[in-house]
């Protein structure tokens, strides 16, 4: 018999019949995910023999010889197409950071069923009790036939890079690790608005990210792909800046395209005259160095629970505030993304999610605000129904653009 999950309290509170009160009694979460978030449905009836026998054996030795001769059609006649992995390591879980696959497990399927809520797309977790860079892309590699993309969840910086990069080169299917590109694509667009609300473009805005981990790097990368005017990245020993002796490869790779400028020292010196303040890494941004940013400067403090700047300080001096949490206005959520970044790419049987597919998200995400644009209002809510099938739409079109879609 499973193990019953006690209350951890330092009062051990028994119930009446001398054992531990379950949690499910007094934490709403607990009840929510008892027995987990998620279950496997059949789409077809399986009533009587007739049924079992096309559902499975003889019938469906028939649609396994075609697919044996015309792999392609594994497509048609099954899930793969309409199916993603959403495999992590449990490294670097939400704000929890290195908590094991087992733990991570819950985080994964509440990312499935938001595939499926917001997507249409079926989602499967898989937590990996592995945490070597080759160990991850093997397994993966392996349990690729029975998926139409993978989605990366959660698996540290740097080592998310390279298992990225690496999955990429080696499958036909989309590989997108969300921590990056999920974020990057919602800031694109909250940020195309912001600049549309202020009268703006793009290039003209000087942007400062604090946090060269895999949100920061990917949102750098597509910031400079837009046409941004200028962008540096900052992580705890300041500026990343070609003249530093002390970088990963990655960040020398970062350095290389970010900081035209030429700017060298802390954050905060970084900060004086910027237009834009992009936060991923936690801490917290002094408000004397907020109050230096340019006038109608923008604000995206996006660290949960504690953004960088609390709104209350951030509107002091910023036009447009934008932070990752719910209860504020403008949240930078991933899920505006990723549903219907999959969807798309899954639509046209993409062999990879490109730049140009992110970017065409990030424009249509923007483009959903539309003339109700606002200084609380320069990104929809998730609840938006009209978010997944334009950044569905978008995605897919861009595939075919670029040549990357099988139909």
């Amino acid at each position: 018999m499973a193990a019953e999950i006690v209350n951890p309290r330092s009062d051990n509170t028994t119930d009446q019949d001398g054992g531990a009160e379950p949690l499910d009694s007094f934490d709403p979460a607990f009840a929510l995910h008892r027995g987990g978030k998620m279950a496997v449905q059949a789409t077809v009836p399986v009533r009587d023999k007739d049924d079992l026998s096309l559902a499975y054996t003889p019938g469906v030795a028939r649609v396994c010889t075609a697919i044996a001769e015309q792999p392609e059609l594994v497509n048609d006649y099954t899930w793969k197409s309409n199916v993603v992995a959403v495999v992590t390591d449990g490294t670097a879980v939400l704000g929890l950071g290195d908590i094991g696959p087992q733990a991570s497990l819950p985080v994964m399927e509440g990312k499935a069923i938001l595939f499926k809520q917001f997507g249409g797309v079926d989602a499967v977790p898989i937590a990996l009790d592995c945490t070597d860079v080759d160990d991850i892309v093997e397994t993966v590699v392996r349990l690729a036939p029975s998926f139409g993309g993978v989605n990366l969840e959660d698996i540290s910086a740097p080592r998310c890079f390279e298992i990225e990069r690496r999955l990429q080169e080696r499958l036909d299917i989309p590989v997108f690790h969300d921590d990056q590109h999920g974020t990057a694509v919602v800031t694109l667009a909250a940020l195309r608005n912001a600049a549309r609300l202020s009268g703006r473009e793009i290039g003209q805005l000087r942007a400062v990210i604090s946090g060269a981990g895999a949100a920061g790097v990917a949102i750098a990368r597509m910031l400079v792909e837009a046409g941004i005017g200028d962008v540096a990245v900052t992580d705890r020993k300041g500026v990343v800046s070609a003249d530093r002796d002390d970088l990963t490869p990655v960040k020398r790779e970062l350095a290389g395209f970010t900081n035209k400028a030429g700017l060298t020292g802390s954050l905060e010196n970084a900060l004086a005259g910027a237009d834009v303040f992009i936060g991923v890494s936690g801490g917290t941004v002094p408000e004397e160095a907020v109050a230096s940013m340019a006038q109608g400067a923008f604000v995206f403090a996006m660290a949960n629970p504690n953004p960088e700047v609390h709104p209350d300080v951030a509107h002091k001096y910023a036009a447009v505030v934008a932070t990752g949490r719910s209860d504020f206005p403008n949240q930078i959520n991933n899920v505006l993304a990723f549903p219907g970044i999959f969807a798309g790419a899954l639509q046209v049987r993409a062999t990879r999610i490109t730049e140009g597919m992110k970017i065409a998200a990030a424009e249509a995400l923007a483009a959903v605000v539309g003339d109700d644009l606002a200084a609380d209002y320069v990104i929809p809510s998730p609840f938006d129904e009209r978010v997944a099938p334009a950044v569905t739409a978008a995605v897919a079109a861009a595939a075919r653009a670029e040549g990357v879609a099988r139909r």
